[in-house]
């Protein structure tokens, strides 16, 4: 079966690793490339077998229109009004969005649940729930969770779209952390922390309101998670070559026999950020169309820490050149 799929921003830096990504995953898709300036997808289109359609998220049922059916459409475009996903929502399309945040995604969850026909994926997590993999799956070892610390490295060398750099002030905003129990609403530059990375320098990160800390805090039961994001040389750099992107998941708490227990999972994309976000929104097209060989969800809010296998989700990344490691960590240090 041939699964129809429009990606809105498919010509920028996310969009087109996941034009490609869609082809070589070995599926039955016929991709479609929305966006303001069609001109631009021309060679990507060429390239990887996709059609091309001019899309303006302001207008999106004339855009919807002009692509035709499709089964699904993925958006990885800023879409603040939630105007694309009340447009494809209501055209009987199911929808996959990477934009959103802890302090903006209600009014997105309520339209979704209102107007859904078809499943409706949320994956405003880090790299589109990879952050979120990660931690779940190194949660399986353990009986209990007591906290959870993630952090993100940002090489300033690693290439970033023109929606990462219109939305780069908003990733340093007021922040949601889970702390003792409590949520609380934090100002980044005032909860600094220092990530020690075992060898390479440490760096400096603080909180952002991503989707991984209400989503891991509620699947878990961890009374204190964060995510921090920082600044400073990946592995790739610090090797001499191409800039990659880190992520480090820290988990501390008790074993299946209640002995002490603490793991650090590290993800290194050396394609760097943009590749590793295409990866987790791949995971969630693959999903939310059953073509992980479970069957689709049904109509409706999804969420990637409840619909998605964490440890498949992983394996996937590795198929693609992602290296996943975890090690123990002292257990006191938590």
């Amino acid at each position: 079966m041939t699964h129809r799929i429009l990606v809105v921003g498919g010509y920028g830096l996310v969009g087109g690793w996941l034009v490609r990504h869609l082809r070589t995953a070995g599926h039955d898709i016929d991709a479609v490339i929305g966006g303001r300036r069609p001109a631009e997808a021309a060679a990507l289109a060429r390239d990887w077998g996709a059609s091309v359609v001019k899309f303006d998220v302001g207008d999106a049922e004339s855009g919807l229109a002009a692509a035709g059916p499709v089964d699904l459409v993925v958006s990885v475009v800023q879409d603040p009004d939630d105007d694309l996903l009340r447009a494809a929502l209501r055209a009987g399309s199911a929808h996959l969005g990477i934009v959103r945040k802890a302090d903006n995604v209600g009014h997105t969850m309520i339209a979704a649940a209102d107007l859904a026909q078809r499943p409706a994926l949320i994956m405003g997590h880090w790299q589109a729930g990879v952050t979120t993999f990660a931690t779940l799956a190194a949660a399986q070892g353990f009986g209990r969770i007591e906290r959870i610390e993630l952090a993100a490295l940002f090489d300033r060398a690693d290439p970033t779209g023109q929606m990462t750099t219109d939305d780069s002030e908003a990733f340093f905003n007021r922040a949601l952390l889970r702390r003792g129990g409590r949520w609380e609403t934090v100002e980044p530059a005032d909860n600094i922390r220092t990530v020690d990375r075992g060898g390479p320098p440490a760096f400096d990160a603080q909180p952002m309101g991503v989707l991984d800390v209400p989503a891991l805090a509620a699947v878990t039961g961890a009374p204190n998670v964060r995510f921090d994001l920082g600044l400073g040389d990946s592995y790739g750099t610090l090797a001499g070559g191409t800039p990659s992107h880190e992520i480090y998941a820290d988990l501390w708490g008790r074993d299946e026999d209640d002995a002490p227990a603490a793991l650090r999972t590290v993800v290194s994309d050396p394609l760097g950020q943009a590749h590793l976000t295409a990866l987790g929104a791949l995971n969630g097209i693959e999903r939310i169309l059953g073509l992980d060989g479970a069957p689709p969800p049904e109509a409706g809010v999804v969420l990637p820490e409840t619909a998605i296998d964490p440890v498949r989700a992983l394996e996937r990344l590795r198929a693609f050149g992602v290296g996943i490691t975890t090690v123990p960590l002292p257990v006191g240090a938590g």
